[in-house]
């Protein structure tokens, strides 16, 4: 046990750290607050700092004090700052600890530090002395990773939950490491094709059900599955087989554990006092206080923490809609307006335009991602414009409509073609990402193929076409795991993903589907290199509705590249189809959903087809097509 010595004449803080600590400025605030191994007049040990204001009084315990409260004070700042520090020599690496905090106003509590790099494993709570010292092997991937995460490159994106990825069925069904998991999911990802990783939030949370969306450690990658180090090791193998990994980040709310931010020093700190403004309704979590610049600090710090520190390359920010609006899950008299009256969160606003620039300035080769599920205008537009600042945003409006689309029996779809079409009207108004996400394949909404209309085989068709849609639809791509081979089941938390199914030719074809779906993406410049811009898409024809057939072409910058895509979204083949082309010659057909491989009937045009100067359309030219059932073509012209 090591004695009550603390020593009070040591600080990482200089006095300009401490303005920008207090204008709301400090960006980097996890290189001087929480604990940090030092070395001070010869003696090893650990600077502690925790931001308290309304403390009486703050104390560090843990294992070197046998967890006695009160035998090791902090001190405060003189400059009225509310940071507690000290530095306590002897200790070291991988020692537990808390704060004890006695409040001005009589209340004390126990708190884990907001800013620790490790934590315990939950359910216990004591927040762990670290250090982030590791050797990077990805310097290839840092140096490039600017052209992979470019709006004009292929994003195709697949959307992870670490622990139930896959499990080790031998040893009670345990997750894998962050070891085991580099072993695993770098080789499977680039196999398939996929440019990013998606991790759902791999952050400290408490409560494993939460899926990792209600988080306490900020700083820290949960301790379930590792150290810091063998996080770090994970992002590395990825980069080193070149692919992104994006983490969902949560500035949205916080959990109401004890041990937590919730009333840290005995007052609301972190989150808005009054429960219209500072406690969610839906979520039971409390909503943090954009308005405070300390917190602001914490939150923006905590971002570039994990591109700083992590090499991360994205941060998809989670609930965006539930910070933009006051009113957001609540009922008239529930919540406050604005200072102009107004339903809008402005302090919120201003919170996301900052963090934003803060990331663009410091990590310009990186990507932030909005999950924003209103019509919120230019939340992928920059901040000095007058948008929120993000690079991209999800597209939930595509989402939701064309799911609808597709889980209705063909014979109705003809009746509802418009809202398969009607994404394409606001399609470049956004940098859209194109998800079919976690939250689309739980709670009841069962799994992708299982929303899919008709026997055995339709459904396979189906959900063949559907990706093949996503992928030939302007906007960048997400899938969530588990949607690649057609898992039947809805995705579980607790358990692994159901890979036994792959045995069976079907789900086999349908991996081998999104296989070649990417590497086509990857390989077709108009699939991708115009995103978001009206000149890289152009319809033929959206108006067969009694068919249900549509048709449209897809450019990039050069015009020789351009890609024509063809869906029939009924069971019925289609014999001697003919659709406008812009070009005379040889259009060969470069992918076909309903190809053997991939479980199909093997309909289709032999390769390709000539054009014939026969006027259909509005164009010179067109093509006499064979289209399969509930099948995708993808044509390019032979120039």
């Amino acid at each position: 046990m090591i004695e009550g010595i603390v020593k009070y004449d040591f600080t990482l803080f200089s006095e300009f750290d401490i303005y920008l600590f207090k204008e709301g400025n400090h960006f980097t605030a996890y290189e001087k607050l929480g604990s940090h191994l030092v070395e001070y007049k010869g003696l090893r040990g650990v600077y502690f700092s925790v931001w308290a204001p309304n403390a009486e009084k703050v104390f560090v315990f843990g294992d070197f004090n046998g967890w006695n409260k009160q035998s090791h004070p902090l001190s405060v700042r003189w400059d009225g700052s509310g940071i507690w520090e000290g530095f306590i020599p002897g200790i070291d690496k991988g020692t537990r600890y808390k704060y004890y905090i006695i409040s001005k106003y009589g209340y004390s509590v126990e708190k884990g530090d907001p800013y620790a790099f490790f934590w315990e494993t939950p359910p216990k709570t004591a927040s762990v002395v670290w250090d982030l010292d590791y050797v990077w092997n990805d310097k290839e991937w840092m140096e490039q990773r600017y052209k992979f995460n470019s709006l004009k490159s292929p994003i195709s994106i697949y959307e992870v939950h670490f622990g139930s990825w896959r499990r080790v069925p031998e040893e009670r069904d345990r997750p894998l490491s962050y070891r085991e998991m580099a072993e695993w999911l770098p080789k499977y990802v680039k196999e398939m094709g996929f440019t990013h990783v998606e991790f759902l939030p791999i952050m400290e949370h408490p409560f494993y059900g939460s899926w990792g969306y209600q988080v306490t450690g900020y700083f820290a990658p949960t301790s379930r599955y590792g150290t810091p180090q063998d996080f770090m090791y994970l992002v590395d193998i990825l980069h080193q087989n070149g692919i992104g990994v994006i983490l969902d980040w949560v500035p949205s709310h916080f959990p109401d554990d004890a041990h937590g931010l919730s009333f840290f020093d005995g007052t609301y700190l972190y989150e808005h006092q009054d429960p219209k403004k500072g406690y969610h309704p839906h979520w039971h979590s409390y909503i943090f206080n954009y308005g405070r610049n300390e917190v602001r600090n914490f939150l923006i710090s905590s971002a570039l923490f994990w591109l700083d520190k992590y090499h991360v390359d994205g941060l998809r920010v989670d609930a965006v809609a539930s910070m933009l609006y006051l009113d957001y899950g609540r009922q008239r008299g529930e919540w406050i307006p604005n200072k102009y009256g107004g339903k809008e969160n402005l302090e919120a606003i201003e919170f996301l335009r900052s963090l934003n620039s803060a990331v663009y300035d410091k990590f310009p080769d990186t990507q932030t991602i909005a999950e924003e599920s209103t019509a919120w205008p230019l939340v992928s537009r920059p901040a000095y414009l007058g948008g929120l600042g993000f690079g991209m945003k999800w597209n939930m409006g595509w989402m939701h409509d064309t799911l609808s689309y597709f889980s209705k029996d063909p014979i109705y779809r003809k009746y509802h073609q418009s809202q398969l079409t009607f994404s394409i009207w606001y399609a470049f108004t956004e940098n859209f990402i194109l998800p079919l996400s976690h939250d689309e394949v739980v709670y009841g909404k069962g799994s992708l193929i299982n929303k899919m209309p008709g026997d055995y085989w339709q459904k396979f068709a189906n959900l063949r076409l559907l990706l093949g849609y996503m992928y030939a639809h302007p906007g960048k791509k997400l899938l969530f795991m588990g949607g690649e081979f057609a898992q039947w089941d809805e995705w579980y938390h607790e358990k692994s993903l159901d890979w036994h199914i792959l045995q069976f030719p079907m789900h086999e074809g349908m991996k081998r589907w999104v296989k070649d779906l990417n590497n086509l993406y990857k390989s077709e410049s108009a699939l991708y290199e115009l995103d978001f811009e009206p000149a890289g898409f152009e319809w033929i024809d959206f108006s067969d509705t009694e068919q249900s057939v549509i048709s449209f072409i897809r450019k990039g910058k050069l015009y020789r590249e351009m890609v024509l895509v063809v869906c029939n979204f009924t069971p019925v083949p289609r014999y001697n189809y003919r659709i406008g082309v812009p070009s005379e010659g040889y259009w060969r057909e470069i992918l076909n959903s309903d190809a053997k491989e991939y479980g199909g009937t093997g309909t289709g045009n032999l390769g390709g087809v000539y054009s014939e100067q026969i006027i259909m359309h509005n164009r010179p030219f067109s093509v006499s097509l064979t289209l399969p059932p509930l099948g995708i073509l993808f044509f390019k012209l032979n120039t």
